[in-house]
């Protein structure tokens, strides 16, 4: 039974348009803001903008402490509204509808002037909450700025552009009249898709945010995006390598599981939001949290020595740190590229029998047969025994994870499609064998657990697991001894990993 009092926030309720426009819960929003200085809420000059805005949700905390904030200093509660909202708070929403649900979540009036607004101070309906029917800017059939595909995007005004206004300039001072911003804050769209049919693929977009959100120099910075970033990938190596160097990140909150942070929503992957802070230089405070159990906070340095990702862990920088003074060779060196023998993964033309003279071939549907000559990329391969893997392994809820598909041996004339990555040649089948018994050790798993950010376990994940004898089977025990690992060290490993059945 509801009690009289009850009073649902609508934007926790509010279902996501996609995947790619994500909508932030209040809760999450709360706990971005309280990383920024508590002086701000009761300073009548500072200005903050939001400029990916699709509910609101940001520009109507901020006036909340605002309104509490500058009681003092602005008695009169519609004076002090009329001051917050009309020189305080700006957004620049992200296509027209957001736009009318943010001006309706900030100034409680899908028109900023309606009569029903909580400010008195605009003489037109947008308000500080602005929406421009935007374009990309084509050249060689892409855009210049985000790298949408013309064939795709290149739509009638009836349809949505995805032409974001923000990062779809040279000078986003401009936007703005060269307004000074003490924070900029928001959650940013994802990921844009780009090609059609089998090119079809997506192409990430929120670090473009982040990126222009700089040019403005803020006080501060803080956006909430994928953390894809921390290993790089495609479109992300320069910036996950400006982000790591950047002494002015003082504080990373990161989500290995993104439900941890987006509660009952279907997103794949994993999160983190970060300040910047414009006049610090130093370490940062980075925090871990998964579940409701586990929450880990240190101070260090966003990149550790001698490594060109981020390790989320902060458990896992001892461990790390052991296994790298061994100075071995490194299990990507065994892994292939992607399509490793040539044949994509919606390849059909296979037999479900064998006949005389076909190869096996292992694709998303089994064990098929194909004529060797099938094969267009190291057909040296084939003859060889090996080892096979997917190339990508999901998994939602709560942790301990697994990390990766249960691998599988590959005999002797076979190949397989784009749907696995190979792990060879090798001599016989023991070999193989000492192999799988490696790569189901909680402790390869947990090397992986430090690359691997997304679905996607290609060959770069695999960088971080140390190369062993193969001429004998491995276990846990064997390899924390190696190693030299503590109870604590081991406890951390086996908390994160789970054992594959």
């Amino acid at each position: 039974m509801r009690t009289q009092n009850y009073n649902p926030d609508v934007l926790t309720c509010l279902a996501n348009l996609s995947n790619d426009e994500v909508f932030t819960p209040p809760a999450v929003v709360n706990k971005m803001l309280d990383m920024l200085p508590a002086d701000l809420w009761s300073n009548p000059d500072a200005k903050f903008l939001d400029p990916v805005s699709k509910t609101g949700v940001f520009l109507r905390e901020i006036a909340s402490r605002l309104m509490e904030g500058l009681k003092e200093q602005i008695p009169d509660t519609q004076e002090r509204a009329d001051h917050i909202f009309g020189k305080q708070l700006y957004g620049l929403a992200i296509t027209e509808l957001t736009a009318l649900m943010s001006r309706r979540s900030v100034y409680c009036s899908k028109f900023a002037n309606g009569r029903y607004s909580v400010c008195t101070a605009f003489d037109d309906e947008q308000g500080n909450i602005r929406y421009e029917p935007p374009a990309h800017t084509w050249q060689n059939r892409r855009c210049i700025y985000c790298g949408a595909s013309q064939e795709v995007y290149d739509r009638g005004g009836e349809l949505e552009s995805h032409a974001y206004r923000f990062i779809h300039t040279d000078n986003p001072k401009k936007l703005f009249s060269n307004m000074k911003f003490d924070v900029i804050i928001g959650n940013p769209p994802y990921q844009l898709e780009v090609g059609v049919e089998k090119d079809n693929y997506s192409i990430p977009l929120y670090h473009k945010f982040i990126q222009q959100a700089k040019k403005l120099n803020p006080r501060f910075l803080t956006m909430i995006v994928p953390s894809r970033w921390f290993a790089g990938g495609r479109g992300l190596d320069e910036f996950r390598d400006e982000m790591l160097k950047d002494k002015r990140i003082e504080k990373l909150i990161d989500f290995p599981n993104a439900v941890d942070c987006f509660p009952g929503v279907d997103i794949s992957g994993v999160v983190c939001y970060f300040l910047w802070n414009r006049d610090y230089q130093g370490e940062c405070e980075i925090t871990s949290k998964q579940g409701k159990d586990y929450t880990s906070t240190m101070k260090r340095s966003l990149l550790e020595k001698n490594n060109n990702t981020f390790i989320r862990f902060n458990e896992a920088i001892p461990i790390i740190r052991k296994i790298a003074s061994f100075k071995e060779n490194t299990f990507d060196a065994l892994v292939s590229p992607q399509t490793p023998f040539g044949i994509v993964s919606s390849f059909k033309n296979y037999k479900d029998e064998y006949f005389d003279g076909a190869i096996s071939i292992y694709t998303v549907n089994g064990k098929k047969y194909i004529d060797k000559d099938v094969v267009t990329k190291n057909p040296n391969w084939i003859d060889c025994h090996k080892v096979y893997i997917s190339k990508s392994y999901g998994e939602r809820g709560a942790y301990p994870y697994r990390f990766l598909a249960k691998p599988f041996i590959g005999e002797p004339n076979s190949c397989c499609t784009q749907t696995y990555l190979m792990i060879g040649g090798f001599d016989s089948q023991q070999t193989c064998e000492n192999v799988i018994s490696y790569i189901h050790t909680k402790f390869f798993r947990f090397c992986i657990m430090q690359k691997k950010n997304t679905q996607d376990a290609m060959r770069g994940v695999y960088s971080y697991v140390p190369t062993q004898d193969f001429t004998q089977k491995w276990t846990d025990e064997k390899l924390y001894a190696k190693y030299g690992l503590t109870d604590k060290e081991i406890a951390f490993i086996e908390s994160m990993i789970r054992p594959m059945e």
